[in-house]
Formats: structure tokens, sequence, C-alpha cells
């Protein structure tokens, strides 16, 4: 949509994507919603829904994005952002002002980790480094046997560089390991060092997307987030945590054959986040715009 347009969608046709949305983010939702009932945490499946902010009935609520009219979208009179008037409900121009800063700020974050060359050295030690020296009971998911131990989990972090680049992952660095890592990533200069081949950096793309709402169409919500879905198989695969039991095979990235299928499995979600970040980038761009 070209910046400054408005396009109109009749009754019919937004409450059929409306419909699509809410039936493919149910099925994320409902296991979490029924385990959340249960008292069952689920180390994998719930992080998005505990470690990010974005509740799930927002996540089911469909947006169309800023510049479009839903005719007789009486619904969306209290959602906030919204005006409704005779022609139908609209996100207001008020609204984008109020969230311009957010706008610009996270364009000029997702250019600069888009231009930078991906890292792939990491290795995922960032899991690792978060329980290093750490007693059983403290780990974060202690309802998970560590693979190799304590003692085995300190020295595979003792024995490798550690080059954690971003600041979410590094503050839950123990005590002990946050010496240890090469860079000392902070809450204000993720523009130089972020970069794509960073599973964190890949999973914030839910959050930068969902932070836009209700300025960017949901499907570009979902679309983030079903890859950082994935992305943390990825990522608690690679841990330390010992998650047979729930059916995930380890990758042991304290071999070489593990380091292997961790680049491998970066490269994919580096080639499966690049044109999510690119629509990311042309909304804040077409927002600022307009």
């Amino acid at each position: 949509m070209a910046a400054g347009s408005t396009r109109v969608l009749e009754a019919d046709e937004w409450q059929q994507r409306r419909d699509r949305h809410v039936a493919r983010v149910d099925a994320w939702l409902e296991p979490h919603l029924d385990r959340r009932r249960r008292g069952e945490p689920h180390p994998v499946e719930d992080f998005l829904f505990t470690y990010y902010s974005f509740r799930p009935t927002a996540l089911r609520r469909w947006h169309p994005g800023f510049g479009v009219v839903l005719t007789g979208g009486h619904d969306y009179a209290e959602v906030r952002g919204y005006a409704v008037q005779s022609g139908g409900a609209t996100v207001t121009r008020d609204h984008l002002r109020l969230l311009q800063p957010r706008v610009k700020a996270t364009g000029s974050l997702l250019r600069a980790t888009r231009d930078r060359q991906p890292s792939f050295g990491c290795f995922g030690l960032h899991e690792w480094a978060m329980v290093h020296g750490a007693a059983a009971d403290e780990v974060r998911h202690a309802g998970w046997p560590l693979r190799l131990g304590g003692a085995g989990t300190d020295a595979v972090v003792e024995e490798h560089r550690i080059t954690c680049s971003h600041f979410d992952a590094y503050r839950f660095f123990t005590a002990s390991a946050r010496p240890m890592n090469t860079l000392r990533p902070g809450a204000d200069d993720r523009a130089e060092l972020e970069q794509p081949a960073c599973l964190h950096a890949g999973m914030d793309l839910y959050k930068h997307a969902y932070r836009l709402c209700p300025l960017v169409p949901s499907e570009l919500v979902a679309d983030c987030f079903e890859l950082a879905r994935d992305i943390r198989v990825l990522d608690m695969r690679a841990s330390p945590y010992d998650l047979s039991g729930l059916g995930y095979r380890p990758v042991p990235i304290e071999t070489a054959e593990g380091k292997q299928e961790y680049v491998a499995g970066q490269r994919e979600f580096v080639q499966r986040a690049a044109p999510l970040r690119r629509r990311l980038i042309e909304e804040c761009a077409r927002l600022l715009a307009s």
C-alpha cells in the first residue's frame, strides 16, 4: 500500500481474513492455554508467551494495518488506536503519531541488523552460559536435567569462546559466565551489535512486529510468531537441557557434528528471516512516510 493511501475492505473480505488469522493463531494458543490451566509449563512451546509481553488475546486480535478502513467494523470501537465512523473502523493518524518514535527506532535497528554480516560462531552457547556455575535448583528450567550434568556443562562453557551479541540473552548469563563473553552488549547498543544469524535476533522479529500493532497487518505478526516458534526449537535442542522426554533430539554443540548441525539451522533461519525483516522495514518506511 502506497504511503498516504487508504484502502477500504468490505465486511465479507476483512471478516474472512480475520477468521483465517484466528484459526491459525488458535492452533498455537489452545495448547498453551490448556497447559497453563493445568499448571504444566513447557520450556519450548511456552517461551513466546512468557518471555514476550504480547498477551494471547492480543495475538488473536486481527488488525489490517494503518491505512485500511473496515466497513462496518463496529467491533473495533473499544480497541485502542481505532476510530469508528459511518464509513467503518480504521487506525487513527493520532495513534500513528503516538507510535512514530517506536516505528523510527524499529526501522533503524532492523536495517542495521540486515546490513551486518551474519556470524555463525556462537553455537548457541548463550543457553549454556545462563546455567554456568548455578546450583541445580537455580537454573531457568529446573524441571529438566542438564544433559552433561553441572560439571560437564560448566566445562563446555569454559572450553569455548563465547561471542553472544544479543543483550536480552547476555543479561541472563550467570555472574561467573558474563566475563567470559567477548562482547558486552547493552540495552542501548543493539544497532551496533545485532546480526542476522543470531537466533534471538530472528525470534525478536516477532517482538518488533507486535510492538507495531495495530499499525501493521496481523498476518505479518503471525508470520513472525511462526518463525520465532521454529527458532525456539533449535535454541532449546542446542541448549544444555535434556528435553528428549518431550521429543526433542539434542543438537550436541560440544561436538564437531553438533556445531555443523547448529550452523546449518542458523543458515536456514537467516534465509527465512530475511523476507520478514524486509517486510517490517518496508512497513516502517510506509508508516513514517504517512
